[in-house]
């Protein structure tokens, strides 16, 4: 198959598919890395521009699959626990247990199953069908600051400010043992384990993984237990379950990351760990701060430790 590009401005060759075959932009990135889609004839890159009169060429049979765009429903029933809402944007206060939006299993109950229900007009948001206007992502059982895009100018905004490190995203977290500095800096590269979904951070000089920075300081000593404020550097998966873990100081609730060592378990059936502050600056160059107040159930386990003098 043969598509010619006619416009007299330049775009990108992956954001041309996207419109052009109407797949998810990851699936078109995908196949231009695999030489599945040349231009003029020639294998390129996905942030190749194309001009007026170039010829994109593909084989039908070789992306019939990646063409079957997923959709799954809008779900009227969730309820957005909005904090707030501006014509760009919603930033809310995800709850544990609801997962941010489908993978491929198609997952029902998500917030992005919630946002299309909501605002109809966000499912053309983003760089995927099953993620709109999402351009970060809390795992199930963590709660707190979340932030959506309601445009694709905004969501392009957002996407840049994390890629860059411009966004502020504060955490609070229980860790199991008790830390000995008032606060410290963990810089430990992070890769997929082999152990089936978890990450693994790796020992200081390794040039294995990608780069991770984490930071915290230690809000309250309990016996047996840490009160921490974790501030994010890089946006790694699990990044701040798999760097405590490397410390042998893993989150409370943290089942992927137990360890055997662990034997005082708390009464929690989710992560002891909450987004509670995210600040970013808009197009307009004004600064913009969020937050989410501890959850009850964290609030409430809180009390039944005992605190270090």
């Amino acid at each position: 198959m043969k598509l010619t590009y006619t416009q007299p401005t330049k775009e990108r060759l992956d954001k041309f598919l996207v419109a052009s075959l109407e797949i998810a932009r990851n699936k078109a990135q995908s196949l231009i890395k695999n030489n599945l889609v040349t231009v003029n004839g020639n294998a390129t890159n996905p942030h190749h521009f194309l001009k007026s009169g170039d010829i994109v060429e593909y084989k039908q049979s070789d992306i019939k699959e990646a063409t079957k765009v997923k959709k799954f429903v809008a779900d009227k029933s969730i309820k957005l626990p909005i904090i707030k809402e501006t014509q760009d944007w919603i930033t809310l206060n995800k709850p544990a247990g609801m997962i941010v939006h489908p993978t491929e299993q198609m997952e029902e109950g998500s917030l992005a199953a919630a946002l299309i229900a909501a605002y109809p007009t966000i499912k053309k948001v983003g760089d995927s069908p099953l993620r709109p206007g999402i351009v970060h992502r809390l795992d199930k059982q963590v709660s707190g600051v979340m932030i959506v895009a309601k445009n694709q100018k905004m969501f392009e905004w957002l996407k840049w400010m994390f890629s860059h490190r411009k966004v502020n995203k504060e955490y609070t977290a229980l860790v199991h043992g008790e830390l000995t500095q008032d606060s410290g800096i963990i810089d430990l590269r992070i890769s997929r384990s082999t152990t089936k979904k978890r990450m693994a951070a790796h020992p200081q000089g390794s040039e294995l993984g990608k780069e991770a920075l984490t930071s915290y300081t230690v809000l309250k000593r309990f016996r047996n237990f840490t009160l921490v404020s974790v501030t994010i550097h890089t946006g790694r998966t699990h990044q701040i379950r798999a760097h405590f873990n490397a410390l042998n100081h893993p989150i409370v609730g943290d089942k992927l990351y137990k360890q055997r060592f662990i034997k005082e378990h708390l009464d929690l059936d989710r992560l002891f760990l909450h987004s509670t502050k995210l600040e970013f600056t808009d197009k307009a160059g004004v600064t913009h701060t969020y937050h989410a107040p501890l959850p009850k159930e964290l609030e409430r386990l809180l009390t039944t430790l005992t605190p270090r003098a």
